[in-house]
Formats: C-alpha cells, structure tokens, sequence
C-alpha cells in the first residue's frame, strides 16, 4: 500500500500564502466619510448617513451601527462630520475606527 502523499513545494506554499494575504487584505475595511445623525450611548450605538462601505458590500444609506468602544460616542454630537471603518463582528454590523473630520 502506498501511503506517500505529494509534498508541497515552498514555491507553492509561498504562492499559497500571498493568495490568502491578498484575501485577508481585500476585505478589510477601508474608511468611510459619513455624518452623525444621533447617538446612543445606553444601546452604545451611533447612527450614521454615510457614502458606499465596500468592504460590507453596502451601499450608501443611513444606519444604527454598534461601537466597539462605548467610550467614543462620547465625543460626538449630532452634524458631526467623520470618517469611520466599520466591519462586521459577531454578526452585527460595527463601527470599528472613528473621527471627527478636520
């Protein structure tokens, strides 16, 4: 019986490796302009009127979206222009990175 198996070259676990970095990189958030609409800091949410999030594959639209850090809504307020990242993390959509344009 014949247990041998093919080994994989380290071209090809090289080539292997760049295809899932490359994956792994295309779904990574990329920043977003957007607008506060309101913020609620009990539910630790913050609705926001943003342009097209590519990395969700959503389009343009106003949304409640989590916080991954409650403490943030703190310093933001209604009219408040940012750019944000957002991701999704445990199945809910989630602003992961934001602040106020300059």
């Amino acid at each position: 019986m014949n247990t041998t198996r093919p080994l994989m070259t380290w071209s090809t676990r090289l080539a292997a490796a760049a295809l899932g970095l490359g994956l792994a990189l295309a779904a990574h958030a990329e920043p977003v302009e957007g607008e506060v609409k309101k913020v609620d800091q009990e539910a630790a949410k913050i609705t926001l009127k943003h342009g097209e999030i590519k990395n969700l594959d959503m389009p343009a639209m106003q949304m409640a979206y989590r916080v991954s850090n409650p403490a943030w809504l703190k310093q933001f307020q209604v009219g408040d222009k940012v750019t944000f990242s957002a991701e999704k993390v445990g199945g809910q959509f989630t602003v992961t990175a934001i602040e106020i344009k300059k």
